[in-house]
């Protein structure tokens, strides 16, 4: 299992605490030192429905960077600039989930245990 955020996070923090707890073991990337390989992007965008967004429209960089009143390609935007992601982004294998959602982190750990 991969935890894609930054050290920063708020949420991040919260979701590797989530697995810790359970005992449930992960690899955290810190998208403030490493930026996605494409391939690792088309992952994680597989796994995401392909109405929900992965850009954090409520970050710093996004409205610094005044995205809302911009066109613009999320992947392009993504790989340019990691801190754009909504984290935190857990993945294992094909199944995905970006932001809060404890729900999504429980069963995550429950499939873990059973492995």
């Amino acid at each position: 299992m991969r935890i894609y955020g930054t050290r920063k996070c708020t949420i991040t923090k919260k979701a590797e605490r989530f697995f810790r707890d359970r005992g449930v073991s992960y690899h955290f990337v810190d998208l403030a030192e490493h930026r996605l390989s494409k391939g690792e992007l088309d992952n994680i965008r597989r796994g995401i429905p392909a109405a929900q967004s992965l850009i954090n429209t409520e970050s710093p960089v996004f409205k610094k960077r005044g995205m809302a009143y911009m066109d613009y390609d999320e992947a392009e935007e993504i790989l340019a600039c990691p801190l754009l992601l909504r984290t935190p982004v857990v993945r294992e294998g094909s199944r995905v989930v970006a932001g809060d959602n404890t729900a999504e982190w429980d069963a995550f750990a429950r499939e873990a245990k059973l492995r």
